[in-house]
């Protein structure tokens, strides 16, 4: 085993936790490339200094061989697993991996998500960053499916928002899907969204932002318009908008606001969802319901690698 051994593992086609009305196929496409995964994995490594662990090195036999587990401490939702196999790799390319929970798999406290063998000293150095990686996508995954359990037997979808880690976003995203939500729009470039501010810059009139934006977007595009007053949704549905956000409104005014509007266009909650509040929001009608949370304030799932 050579400890600055490297090697490209290719992201596996992952099996997702099945969720009605999504296509499975395109819910858990690994965002990443085999090239972009090498990268990030190995800047994480040499952030790390895992290709010069003194301490390995110092207290572990080049020879030396071991049978190690990576097992879930807590229930919760798997992604990221070819991120951390990657790692694993990087720092020798022969130790053996069996996959047990692929991403997307819900599993309970004691599972085993990855059981290795191979020389002890790769895996040692490579355990922080694997871990970093795999316990922050399932965290997001985690959380993800807590919400969507939250509003089962409901019509209303889970979505993410771009509150996102910095660079991380594709990864991010992909990690809601495996937690059974859906994504919002990728970027600013994706699709229209009139916020509060935008109308501001045209005197709060609705009408306008939405014919400019229908001129300046390809035909078919989306236009969705934030709305915090029934009036405003009002206009909105009557302009043709194809998704009004409801802001930050009570539960009675979305109910209003669902029978106004009538299925003329995808009514979205945001503002003030949490997981006591998101099944009350879901049972108003509204059709989507977009969590910020799920990828700013997703605690880190509990995963820890024990050797055998």
């Amino acid at each position: 085993m050579s400890q600055h051994e490297d090697s490209v593992t290719p992201p596996r086609r992952l099996t997702p936790l099945e969720t009605p009305s999504i296509d499975l196929r395109t819910m858990l496409r690994f965002p990443l490339t085999e090239a972009q995964v090498s990268t990030l994995v190995r800047d994480a490594l040499q952030e790390d200094g895992a290709f010069n662990d003194v301490t390995t090195i110092a207290t572990v036999l080049s020879d030396r061989r071991a049978r190690a587990r990576l097992v879930a401490r807590q229930p919760g939702v798997i992604a990221g697993v070819a991120l951390a196999i990657e790692a694993f790799h990087q720092l020798d390319r022969k130790t053996s991996i069996r996959i047990d929970a692929e991403d997307g798999k819900r599993v309970s406290k004691g599972d085993t998500v990855l059981h290795m063998s191979g020389h002890a000293r790769g895996m040692l150095s490579a355990e922080r960053v694997a871990l970093n990686f795999l316990q922050r996508v399932s965290g997001v995954a985690t959380l993800t499916c807590l919400f969507v359990d939250a509003v089962r037997g409901t019509k209303a979808r889970i979505l993410d928002t771009r509150k996102t880690t910095p660079g991380w976003r594709a990864l991010e995203k992909y990690a809601v899907r495996a937690g059974g939500g859906v994504n919002h729009r990728l970027d600013l470039a994706s699709s229209v969204l009139i916020k509060d501010n935008h109308l501001s810059a045209v005197e709060g009139d609705i009408a306008l932002a939405v014919r400019r934006s229908r001129d300046l977007m390809e035909p078919g595009a989306t236009v969705e318009v934030e709305c915090d007053t029934l009036d405003q949704v009002r206009t909105a549905a009557d302009v043709g908008a194809d998704i009004i956000l409801l802001d930050n409104m009570s539960l009675e005014l979305m109910r209003e606001c669902v029978q106004l509007v009538g299925g003329r266009a995808i009514l979205e909650a945001s503002g003030g969802v949490n997981l006591g509040t998101v099944r009350a929001i879901a049972e108003t009608g509204v059709d989507h319901i977009s969590v910020g949370a799920l990828t700013h304030s997703a605690p880190a799932m509990n995963l820890a690698l024990d050797f055998e």
